[in-house]
């Protein structure tokens, strides 16, 4: 495999050739600028005449050959489909002309080439890249193109929508599939008789909007877009009433707290879309909805006025998750949903709680703790009174006294 490099600077081949030039001409008193390696040759056309003739001679021959190599001949695009069988001809050689074809700076194989066109069967998206063509062993750059391999576009998608009524509406879109080559974007509105222009965002790329010019119109708006690459085009048309696109952001800054000493409540609040321009004149309604982590399904209430909602029904001490919704009270549709939050009502601080039985059983456990070792005397003569208790002490001690022959 052979990878070469391209000069970038034009001037690099200039360079080369003027060196060659007057290097075969014997014109080693003429000064000028060479780049990198090329400054090697300097010192051989400082030599004593004999050796220039031999040594300049190679030299120079070297240069020609890399000036000729490098040199760079007009660029091409080429677009094919995916799928497509590809010819590529080596620029006005012939047919039977010696040629080599690199993709990348990489040899391709022989058998790709009939003669000297380079045939490529089904391409593939990996088969985009820059291929050149060199005539015979001097490798002299005759043709180069840059392959790009794609798909024509597919009917576009094409929304509208208007989250900032009355003032204007925008209209979005995007292709369903990838075409991997650049496409063109041409969007029309109509608005009965008269065309309206759509000023596009910088960002998103893929957006633009319109103003309107006349309120409550019950005229249809036509909205075409067409999609062109260098393989084909395709194009879709919406047709829709001012009403029907009307649909607001979602509400902004929802929080959800517990009220304290209510363990069934959830305080919920929220604010008006930023971009719904005015809320006075276009009031929005909103819809609430929410459920404990523990469970699947949604409990929702629908409010007419108002940016704050308390639920009443929450199981004690579990986590909810909450979500919010608003709409225009009279046209359009419903927002997306909020930025989903969670919390969890109020529970009551456990307290520590004594009963009757624990304070027996504290008692009883504190007096025995503090009650005297046992002694280690088998009587004590000065506790025992009557003669009865002498003989129980007499026959103790006589008991301890066997135990003791025993165990001797």
């Amino acid at each position: 495999m052979r990878i070469w490099g391209r000069p970038k600077d034009s001037g690099l081949v200039e360079s080369i050739s003027l060196l060659a030039l007057h290097l075969l001409e014997g014109d080693f008193a003429h000064s000028f600028a060479v780049p990198g390696w090329i400054g090697l040759a300097l010192p051989c056309v400082k030599m004593a005449n004999p050796v220039p003739s031999a040594c300049c001679m190679v030299l120079a021959a070297v240069v020609v050959v890399y000036a000729q190599r490098h040199s760079q001949p007009d660029s091409h695009t080429q677009f094919e489909r995916v799928g497509a069988d590809v010819t590529m001809k080596c620029g006005s050689m012939d047919w039977d002309a010696a040629v080599t074809w690199t993709v990348n700076g990489t040899d391709i194989d022989e058998s790709h080439l009939n003669g000297s066109y380079l045939i490529l069967k089904n391409v593939d998206l990996s088969q985009s890249g820059q291929y050149s063509c060199y005539e015979g062993s001097a490798w002299h750059l005759k043709y180069q193109t840059t392959l790009k391999v794609g798909t024509p576009p597919r009917e576009p998608v094409l929304m509208c929508r208007s989250n900032n009524y009355p003032k204007g509406f925008y209209c979005s879109w995007h292709l369903p599939t990838p075409t991997y080559i650049p496409n063109t974007f041409n969007i029309s509105v109509i608005h009965g008789t008269k065309e309206m222009v759509c000023e596009k965002d910088a960002v998103p790329k893929n957006r633009c909007h319109i103003r309107y010019l006349q309120l409550f119109s019950t005229v249809k708006y036509k909205v075409t877009l067409t999609v062109t690459n260098a393989l084909g085009k395709n194009y879709t048309t919406v047709t829709f009433d001012e009403f029907a696109i009307v649909k607001p952001d979602p509400p902004e800054s929802v929080v959800a707290k517990p009220v304290p000493n209510n363990p069934r409540r959830l305080e919920v609040s929220w604010q008006n879309p930023s971009s719904w321009p005015d809320p006075e004149s276009f009031p929005l309604k909103f819809f609430l909805r929410y459920r404990p982590l523990i469970l699947d399904q949604w409990q929702h209430v629908e409010l007419s006025d108002g940016t704050s909602h308390t639920i009443t029904d929450a199981y004690a001490g579990k986590e909810y998750i909450i979500q919010v919704a608003a709409k225009d009270n009279d046209i359009g549709t419903w927002s997306d949903w909020s930025v989903a939050v969670h919390a969890t009502p109020w529970t009551e601080e456990p307290k520590h709680l004594t009963t009757e039985a624990q304070i027996t059983e504290t008692t009883s456990a504190s007096t025995s703790s503090f009650m005297a070792p046992p002694t280690t005397k088998i009587c004590d003569k000065g506790a025992v009174v009557g003669s009865g208790a002498v003989a129980v002490c007499w026959t103790a001690g006589l008991v301890v006294a066997a135990y003791s022959v025993l165990f001797i």
